[in-house]
């Protein structure tokens, strides 16, 4: 199925839920976080959605699957600094639960992308 914009991409849209959560989430961090965790974690959920773009945007299958790894290595980092929330005690297992979900359907449905690209 060709897309004629990034947005209609439902990976895009998966990474924009992701983004969307993350704000949401972040919201509640003290001020003391606002350029590390909180910085670290809205930056890495943005990423997924830009790199996604970037790659739809690229006319080089190779540069198409770059991009898609780096959106994929996005989302696992948006993981990553969800479990250093909850260590940090910002955030419980219940209310990352759905990013973390979010994140390994964006990573699952990259696979499937990159699979089907190098084809």
């Amino acid at each position: 199925m060709a897309y004629h914009d990034f947005t209609e991409m439902p990976v895009w849209q998966l990474g924009d839920k992701v983004v969307e959560a993350v704000y949401r989430i972040t919201e509640i961090l003290p001020k003391r976080e606002d350029y590390a965790l909180c910085s670290q974690l809205r930056s890495a959920a943005v990423s997924i959605t830009g790199n996604i773009a970037e790659a739809f945007g690229r006319g080089h299958i190779k540069d198409k699957i770059n991009f898609y790894y780096f959106a994929r290595g996005s989302a696992y980092e948006v993981r990553s600094h969800l479990l250093a929330g909850i260590k940090a005690g910002y955030f419980s297992k219940e209310t990352t639960e759905e990013i973390d979900q979010l994140c390994l359907q964006v990573v699952e449905s990259l696979n499937k992308i990159i699979k089907g690209l190098r084809q």
